[in-house]
């Protein structure tokens, strides 16, 4: 077993809470802690408030990263992104109750949010870091597993697949299935819209939720939120921040719709509007 763990906590395992909307999907919001982030909470004291903020707007889970993973991102040393996110985690587990994720791809950063009150471990590289499966077992905490064609310096760079939904299904099932074999119970699965993918990657993607869900057998996040790829489509939504609001409002409507379980989004208050809107057509 991993050596980090000899000082990771007795933890037992823990489940979600039932989401806000009744028949779901959990609305994750998104909390970054990092110099170049277009939103939310950047590397100041604002962070925490933004994120309780965010649950007030009906947000079910904060989602705290201090590494970021945009195209062309370079890497964050380990004690650099601990800083950044164990006070966060630490001021919103002093305030709320409410579930919080840690974003991040470091076994030893995982461990140490789960230490500060972190709930559950998002990981763009689906637990493949050394020790990362190890970590994940140890920790008894929910686990989500997100598919991404290389690494962020170079993921965009002409990404290419032969069939995006078939490949991106058969690592979730390999990526699930080692997660299982550690004795991980509670396993999520991310296509990882956005993450070496192209226009008609993505779109693919985002088509096949259904297919996804059922085929790789495990509860589905989807994390369309404000990605260049709405941009490709509207030409005028050029700025992040301020012109991608209705399409990633519409793409998480469109997971729902196909039993996307969470989706992880910027917007909560818009998002969480839309998705009240959807479910009251259901009943």
């Amino acid at each position: 077993m991993h050596s980090a763990l000899s000082s990771a906590p007795a933890m037992n395992q823990i489940t979600l809470p039932p989401p806000k909307l009744a028949g779901g999907p959990y609305v994750m919001g998104i909390l970054n802690v990092t110099p170049d982030s277009f939103s939310d909470g950047g590397l100041s004291e604002a962070a925490a408030p933004r994120g309780l903020a965010m649950l007030e707007a009906g947000a079910d889970i904060i989602d705290v990263g201090g590494e970021s993973t945009r195209p062309g991102a370079e890497p964050v040393p380990e004690g650099e992104e601990m800083a950044r996110v164990i006070p966060v985690i630490a001021a919103l587990r002093a305030a709320t109750t409410a579930p919080i994720s840690i974003d991040t791809m470091k076994p030893s950063v995982a461990m140490a949010a789960i230490s500060a009150g972190a709930s559950i471990w998002n990981d763009v590289y689906a637990l493949q870091a050394p020790g990362a499966l190890e970590t994940a077992a140890a920790l008894h905490r929910p686990v989500v597993l997100m598919h991404m064609q290389g690494e962020p310096r170079t993921m965009q760079a002409e990404p290419r697949y032969d069939d995006v939904v078939a490949e991106v299904i058969a690592f979730l099932r390999t990526r699930a299935a080692a997660a299982e074999a550690k004795g991980i119970a509670d396993i999520w699965v991310d296509p990882g819209i956005g993450f070496g993918k192209t226009l008609e990657h993505n779109l693919a993607l985002l088509g096949a939720v259904a297919r996804i869900k059922r085929e790789v057998g495990r509860p589905v996040l989807i994390g369309a939120s404000r990605k260049r790829f709405i941009a490709s489509i509207d030409e005028r939504a050029k700025n992040a921040g301020k012109d991608r609001v209705g399409g990633s409002v519409a793409a998480a409507l469109i997971a729902a719709q196909q039993g996307a379980e969470m989706v992880r989004v910027h917007d909560v208050a818009e998002t969480v509007q839309a998705l009240k809107l959807w479910r009251a057509t259901q009943s």
